[in-house]
């Protein structure tokens, strides 16, 4: 069967990250998880306490570089590693532990500069919150983005209000809105980050959570399965009173689902996520990743399911 999916030279019916570097940088691009050494309002007391409930003690950087060296030693120890699997390549630095705009901008600076000074390196991605930007944080990030190829990747999770609360979230869909129509105004490129089978969502949420986003201007989409890893508040709940949580294959089918409702120019930078398998308590198929993706392919090439599907069925 033909592939239906125009930004694809492979099996993918979705457009992938790793496909869009290529046609915009004209070769193999990798990310250089840094871990700088930013907390989180949702640590520290400004907002909460203790984070998220699913929020690993690295903050959701489990991969990123060790936080005792400075980001330069930390993104030439990670890059040796890439090197030895894709040669050539250019870099972007990806500030990805804890809340990377969450302290005064003439720290982010420092932070900041010495990758972007770095050679190979074309871009910066930072994860953040919508709740810890300030306007002389955005006026810097507006400054980058005419410097540099920027991503701004916000964590959402749910549009869901009740879910928020329970996770602890600590900030409000409008809260979020905001942001994103800000960023977007400074022409800024805008990731968001969602997770699948938050405790007692049904698959119509997250549905629901797609369908929003795919309503809203932003430039790509990173869809996560729940975690849940040791020395977590979800860790003590799920023990206590464990909750159902998702099989592979109706993750796999709730993601291609998802994907159909999606507009094609968005970006899928993740459809699945990388736990550390010692740290890891449930879902154990989450450790099978290639297992995860090969299963997509294949739900998507059996039932011809692919990004942007229903919306043009509904232009039809």
């Amino acid at each position: 069967m033909v592939n239906p999916f125009p930004f694809s030279n492979t099996n993918k019916r979705y457009y992938t990250l790793d496909y869009f570097y290529k046609e915009k940088f004209g070769k193999k691009v990798a990310k250089i998880p840094i871990n700088a050494g930013f907390t989180c309002p949702n640590k520290d007391g400004t907002k909460g306490i203790g984070g998220c409930i699913y929020c690993s003690k690295s903050g959701s950087g489990d991969f990123a570089g060790n936080p005792k060296l400075d980001v330069v030693e930390q993104f030439m120890e990670v890059k040796q590693m890439m090197d030895a699997k894709w040669k050539d390549s250019l870099y972007i630095g990806y500030f990805q532990a804890n809340t990377n705009t969450y302290a005064k901008t003439v720290v982010l600076k420092q932070k900041y500069e010495p990758i972007l000074a770095l050679d190979g390196v074309v871009g910066l991605s930072i994860a953040t919150r919508c709740d810890a930007i300030d306007d002389e944080c955005l006026d810097y990030l507006e400054d980058l983005h005419k410097r540099t190829y920027l991503t701004v990747e916000l964590g959402l999770q749910t549009i869901h209000e009740k879910t928020s609360q329970m996770i602890h979230r600590g900030h409000t869909l409008e809260e979020f809105e905001r942001m994103v129509k800000k960023l977007r105004e400074r022409n800024i490129s805008v990731v968001v980050h969602i997770i699948n089978g938050l405790p007692y969502e049904t698959e119509e949420m997250m549905m629901d959570t797609i369908k929003y986003l795919a309503k809203l201007d932003i430039q790509g989409v990173k869809i996560h399965m729940l975690h849940i890893v040791k020395n977590t508040l979800l860790a003590d709940i799920y023990q206590k009173k464990p909750f159902p949580l998702l099989t592979k294959n109706e993750y796999i089918h709730i993601v291609c689902q998802q994907l159909e409702y999606l507009p094609q120019n968005i970006v899928l930078h993740r459809l699945t996520g990388d736990p550390v398998s010692e740290d890891l308590i449930a879902p154990i198929w989450t450790l099978k990743k290639i297992d995860v993706l090969n299963g997509i392919d294949k739900y998507q090439a059996k039932n011809n399911s692919y990004q942007g599907k229903r919306l043009e069925i509904s232009t039809q």
